[in-house]
């Protein structure tokens, strides 16, 4: 079978695979092209404001600058800031997501009495708004009326007369706390998909190897995830980055949580400065893409080899 494969590989279409192939891309083109026009219109309409400078509240201030735009956003410190903050976010919230995420999935994989119910309990955090979350988030760690405070004094711990969302470090920290609340039965739900995808005969052997429970996840249960754990990360990654309501509802911005979006919001609709707000917009949206094409590279390349290994 091993000789056969390249030789079919190499076979040349025929006529009426030709002719399908051209029906399909036929069908298909209108539906790609409208799709492209959706996406490449606002873009381009985006880079080319960010090589302007217009301001609403100044009459008469538009003037084509090129890059000068750019130039002014890597040159100071408030893109570098808002910058560090968005990357040191996305590494706390998606880490923990990741961790409780394959924790809950193990969970929800077990066969257990009512196990249907707590998979739609665990799943309820993520089909909640964001901004309802934020809200809800923010109430709880009011300095007066909150119950957080509350029970960390009752129980004389650290952080009891701190005004969390008004200190820096206490603020990232509760943005990353709801962030992780909402977002990890997303992360499980995808682990749990790869869960059940593994054979139990596979198990089945480790128990007669003599393998105990934390050898079989770790040799064993953890592999065969890390396709589904890199999945996740991948779509929480770029979604952690985008990062816009969480802080804007809880603290807007202050005290070391001003994320790239943040920033570029900031520009356009409160400093009315359509070209710089433009582009940090830009910048926003290329880093989000650098990471993409990181994570498709490295973390893709994975993907693909273990299914390459799983055919053969």
């Amino acid at each position: 079978m091993t000789a056969i494969r390249p030789l079919a590989a190499r076979r040349h279409p025929s006529k009426r695979d030709r002719a399908e192939r051209r029906l399909a891309a036929g069908m298909t083109a209108p539906s790609l092209i409208l799709m492209a026009l959706v996406a490449a219109v606002p873009i381009g309409f985006a880079i080319w404001l960010s090589l302007n400078q217009y301001s609403v509240r100044q009459a008469g201030l538009s003037r084509f600058v090129g890059l000068g735009n750019y130039v002014d956003a890597l040159a100071g410190p408030d893109w570098w800031k808002a910058f560090g903050q968005t990357f040191l976010f996305a590494a706390c919230s998606v880490s923990l997501e990741m961790v409780l995420g394959t924790g809950m999935a193990l969970l929800l994989n077990l066969a257990f009495r009512g196990r249907a119910l707590l998979r739609t309990v665990v799943l309820l955090p993520y089909a909640i708004i964001t901004v309802v979350s934020a809200i809800t988030w923010q109430t709880m760690f009011d300095p007066t009326t909150g119950f957080v405070p509350q029970i960390l004094a009752s129980l004389h711990l650290p952080g009891a007369g701190v005004v969390w969302l008004g200190e820096q470090g206490y603020a990232m920290a509760v943005i990353v706390m709801a962030d992780v609340w909402k977002t990890t039965p997303f992360a499980a739900l995808i682990i749990l998909a790869g869960l059940q995808a593994v054979s139990q005969e596979t198990y089945e052997a480790a128990e007669l190897d003599g393998a105990g429970k934390w050898k079989t996840f770790v040799n064993i249960t953890l592999p065969l995830l890390r396709p589904a754990i890199v999945l996740a990360a991948i779509f929480r990654t770029l979604d952690a980055l985008r990062i816009f309501d969480l802080p804007f509802v809880l603290t807007h911005g202050a005290n070391g949580t001003q994320s790239m979006s943040m920033l570029a919001y900031s520009q356009l609709n409160e400093n009315r400065l359509v070209g710089q707000g433009s582009a940090l917009s830009i910048l926003t949206f290329l880093t989000v893409m650098i990471v993409s094409a990181v994570y498709i590279r490295f973390g893709g390349g994975n993907i693909r080899d273990i299914a390459r290994e799983d055919r053969s």
